[in-house]
């Protein structure tokens, strides 16, 4: 049963917003010293160890073998872990990373519209125009780049980042029609599918990673052990105690953060469209899922 959320719970809901907000400037110290697709693959894998290695320490075992459960395990570890990863990573070469953190924020109003196609959660007009704003609002961050593609990468890197955003949406829905699992479980298995994908490309394209110095080496070390496996425990025990609407609340700080530890840790010159865009963003977040705040925060 959902319990109204606690001093504990709104810690954790902090703490998560301040860890996934801060993943896009590990990755871009990352990326100091090694390829996008070795920062990706390092993520994945580690993700994948920690969490297998948790199963087996509280005694979880693999799900009965089912071919619908472990199609849907391979769809979601690739639109979750493998390309997003990917796409990121590499986008992240040519775009500050308050780009990558406010391009995330537009992954619930993505998975408004999907839901409302593909899952039970129809899209009524209040949703649609908080859709609208937000989308206005991804508009005006990756306008400028829309019209300049094919003059250097930074627009495709953008776009790069926003289809990320979309994957992630898309591994929502799948996420949700998966048949049951137990989400740890689901988790570590989803970063094997990733790792398993990814560690042959990088291989191939990038070789067996070396140790390239303090700051890129931590950053891809913190990348596994943080943004995937404690995060991933860390929101299980925030839902099961004060329930999936109390968890939205993330959805409002990864921009922030991210815009934040850009600027001030990496510091990254911040256009005006960006304030603009994030403000566009979350009011549009805010209208869509405002019955659902006004009932967490108000009670009624």
């Amino acid at each position: 049963m959902v319990e109204q959320p606690t001093s504990r719970d709104w810690a954790g809901v902090l703490t998560l917003g301040l860890i996934w907000g801060g993943t896009f400037m590990v990755v871009a110290l990352a990326l100091e010293g090694y390829g996008p697709v070795t920062v990706a693959t390092a993520r994945t894998t580690l993700g994948a160890v920690m969490l297998l290695a948790l199963m087996r320490l509280t005694g979880r075992r693999m799900p009965t073998p089912s071919a619908q459960l472990w199609r849907a395990i391979v769809l979601i570890g690739v639109l979750s872990t493998a390309l997003p990863f990917m796409l990121l990573s590499w986008g992240q070469q040519f775009v500050p990373s308050a780009f990558a953190g406010l391009s995330m924020s537009a992954i619930p109003l993505m998975v408004l519209p999907l839901a409302h196609f593909f899952s039970d959660e129809p899209l009524n007009l209040r949703r649609f125009f908080g859709v609208c704003l937000g989308f206005s609002g991804a508009l005006v961050l990756i306008g400028p780049g829309l019209a300049q593609l094919g003059a250097g990468s930074e627009p495709l890197a953008q776009l790069a980042c926003v289809a990320a955003a979309f994957c992630y949406s898309c591994a929502s829905i799948l996420t949700r029609r998966c048949p049951p699992i137990d989400p740890v479980t689901l988790s570590a298995l989803t970063l094997v599918v990733g790792a398993v994908i990814l560690l042959p490309i990088m291989l191939v394209t990038e070789g067996v990673p070396g140790w390239q110095g303090t700051r890129p080496g931590v950053a891809l070390i913190v990348l596994g052990l943080f943004p995937t496996a404690f995060a991933t425990l860390l929101r299980i025990s925030v839902i099961r105690r004060a329930g999936s609407v109390f968890m939205t609340l993330v959805n409002y700080q990864v921009p922030i953060w991210s815009m934040i530890f850009g600027a001030w840790v990496l510091s990254e010159a911040l256009p005006l469209r960006f304030y603009i865009a994030l403000v566009m963003i979350l009011t549009g977040l805010a209208i869509s899922q405002w019955f659902s705040l006004r009932k967490m925060l108000f009670g009624r």
